[in-house]
C-alpha cells in the first residue's frame, strides 16, 4: 500500500507540536529517536519544564513509532492512555527521547518511552502509552 505519513519535520507540524521542538532523528514503526532542548519557554512559573511537555513528547514519540509501524495496512495509531512519571525536575539542557513497542498488536499497541538527560544519561521522565490502530483519513 503506498498510504503516507504526515512529515515529522517541525516545519511541517502544527504550532502546539512545533512550540515542543521535538526533534526527531529516527523513526521506525519499532523505534524512535530524538531530543528536546529545554528552556525557559516550557517553564511552570515555578521554574522548572512543564510536566504536560513531557508528556506531550512522550505521547507524540510513541504515536510516530506506532502510526509507522501500521501505515503499510492503511492506517495510523491514535494514543487512548498516557501514564507518564516525572523523576526529575530540569530547568535546561537537552533531553534525550527514546521510544520502543512493548507490543503491536492487529488493533493496539503499547510503547515505552525513556526522557533522559543528554549529558549524563540519569532519566527524567518514563511514559507507556496505548494506542489504538485506526484507519487512515480518507482510505479505503
Amino acid at each position: 500500500m503506498s498510504e503516507q505519513l504526515p512529515s515529522v519535520d517541525l516545519t511541517a507540524a502544527s504550532p502546539f507540536v512545533a512550540a515542543m521542538k521535538f526533534e526527531v532523528t529516527e523513526a521506525t514503526g519499532t523505534r524512535v529517536a530524538g531530543h528536546v532542548e529545554l528552556g525557559p519557554d516550557q517553564h511552570t512559573p515555578w521554574g522548572v519544564v512543564h510536566g504536560g511537555l513531557y508528556c506531550s513528547i512522550v505521547e507524540s514519540a510513541a504515536s510516530i513509532g506506532a502510526s509507522t509501524a501500521v501505515v503499510g495496512h492503511g492506517q495510523f495509531a491514535v494514543g487512548v492512555n498516557n501514564n507518564t512519571d516525572f523523576l526529575r525536575a530540569m530547568t535546561e539542557g537537552r533531553i534525550d527521547v527514546l521510544a520502543e513497542p512493548i507490543q503491536q498488536g492487529r488493533t493496539q499497541q503499547l510503547w515505552q518511552v525513556l526522557l533522559t538527560r543528554a549529558d549524563d544519561g540519569k532519566l527524567v521522565a518514563r511514559g507507556q502509552v496505548r494506542l489504538q490502530n485506526v484507519k487512515l483519513p480518507g482510505g479505503s
